[in-house]
């Protein structure tokens, strides 16, 4: 009988659970992207991939060069940052499992015994009972609501450590090509000193023979100075490079692999990566597949149902408590011979009064829902701006690459025939070393030049939603 009465409770807390289907939350619309339908690439660029497929490629796939690859491959193991946007994740599929539970029954189950003593006899009593306590009737949608909210905000903190890991690739591969450039900036600065080195032991020999001057001298020794000044900068920012990828990786790194006397080319800067092509038309349709904007369009969807869970807090809530049991005077005989019991316990709740705290939410839900939107959309504007900015630095960099080459060839050009002049008793020492600075003045803004180009690729594969899927 106990097992019949409350199966029958809970069939009509079902039938009721299921009935109450009414949800009180504004349909959900997306607003018009608030920027241009494509972006303002005027000429095409070609490469290894379009731009509009850089979404489908791994970075596993964009990446060429193998020592990054394994870099990125631990980072997204152990960086620390990451795992804390993972369990941000964990976290919200955790309040996913709170609301959802609040749509179902809690069944207790319960036995007690209770001894009473009175003019010298003792009365006991012992009870059993097997019941559900307080379940709400969701009539208005108030639970759903909350459930599909915390839903909501799964999906949107998965989206959020999409976005975070593409970052973070990002950052890794920039970390990693910053450091090879100063590592080439190093060996430039290494091989500089040993040339002003030598010329300045020189232009010492040719004084002490009287046919170099004092300022001869003075201007020699100022270069070799200024050449030992690049190497302790760019040793120093090799070290700041190193322990950045290391916060990156998230665990040391060994810097004998990183060690300048093994020796990159030039173009090692351009083997990084991919190239990736832009056309002359991009829709700006892209963005809808970044993460960060996906996580921004979720949080408006929670931010839409919050508005109905509030709403219906307004209306009244229905509560179920019931029970089945049996009693005895005996423990041993609770399962026997014992009386059975029940009860059933439903209860209205409507709020006739509250000093606005009602309407206070639904405008508190109505004013987060606005912000919301906001958000939305300024993510799509900030995504549209990042791309837009990349596309044009990458419409002109084989432009700056071309001119810094041709400088770089022009300028050995000048040092070599000032060479033969000085050699010849044509030009002074002082005209040798002008032409020296502006040959390592021009290969130093070539590595930069190369750097600029490795990091805009990488740019251009993050903002466009590399790696999204």
């Amino acid at each position: 009988m106990m097992a019949g009465t409350l199966r029958s409770t809970v069939m009509v807390a079902a039938a009721f659970a299921v009935a109450g289907c009414v949800s009180l939350a504004p349909p959900h619309k997306l607003p018009a992207a608030p920027v241009a339908a494509e972006w303002p690439v005027v000429v095409g660029t070609p490469g290894d991939v379009p731009a509009d497929q850089v979404g489908e490629l791994r970075w596993d796939q964009f990446h060429a060069d193998a020592r990054l690859r394994d870099l990125i491959t631990r980072a997204l193991t152990n960086n620390r940052s990451l795992r804390a946007t993972a369990l941000a994740v964990e976290s919200a599929r955790a309040q996913l499992g709170l609301a959802r539970a609040d749509q179902w029954p809690t069944l207790v189950a319960s036995v007690s015994q209770a001894a009473q003593g009175s003019a010298g006899q003792v009365t006991r009593a012992s009870a059993a009972e097997l019941g559900i306590s307080a379940f709400e009737i969701d009539l208005f949608g108030r639970l759903r609501n909350e459930r599909e909210s915390a839903l909501e905000g799964v999906f949107g903190a998965e989206e959020t450590l999409r976005s975070a890991r593409i970052s973070l690739v990002a950052e890794v591969a920039t970390a990693y090509v910053t450091l090879l450039a100063d590592q080439q900036r190093l060996r430039l600065s290494d091989e500089t000193f040993a040339s002003q080195q030598k010329s300045l032991d020189l232009t010492l020999r040719t004084f002490a023979v009287g046919t170099s001057s004092g300022l001869d001298v003075a201007q020699s020794r100022t270069s070799v100075e200024t050449a030992r000044a690049d190497m302790a900068t760019y040793r120093t920012q090799m070290s700041r490079d190193l322990n950045a990828l290391e916060l990156l990786v998230g665990e040391p790194l060994d810097a004998a692999a990183f060690d300048t006397n093994g020796g990159q080319a030039g173009d090692a800067l351009l083997a990084v990566s991919q190239a990736i092509g832009a056309p002359a038309k991009l829709s700006s349709q892209l963005l809808q597949r970044r993460p960060d904007v996906l996580a921004a369009e979720r949080d408006l969807r929670a931010a839409d149902i919050n508005i109905g869970a509030a709403r219906a807090s307004r209306f009244p809530s229905i509560s179920l408590t019931t029970s089945a049991g049996r009693t005895s005077s005996e423990l041993s005989d609770l399962f026997k011979g014992a009386a059975h019991t029940w009860s059933f316990l439903p209860s209205i709740s409507l709020p006739l009064f509250d000093g606005g705290a009602g309407k206070a939410r639904v405008r508190s839900a109505e004013v987060a829902r606005d912000a919301a939107l906001v958000a939305y959309e300024q993510s799509i504007q900030t995504a549209f701006q990042e791309v837009a900015d990349a596309l044009a630095q990458r419409r002109d960099i084989d432009e700056l690459l071309a001119a810094r080459q041709a400088l770089v060839a022009a300028t050995e050009r000048s040092y070599t025939l000032t060479q033969a002049r000085y050699r010849a008793g044509v030009d002074s020492s002082l005209a040798l070393l002008d032409a020296q600075r502006s040959l390592v003045a021009a290969r130093q803004n070539l590595i930069s030049a190369r750097l600029v180009e490795a990091t805009n690729l990488i740019t251009l594969y993050r903002v466009l939603g590399g790696g999204w899927q």
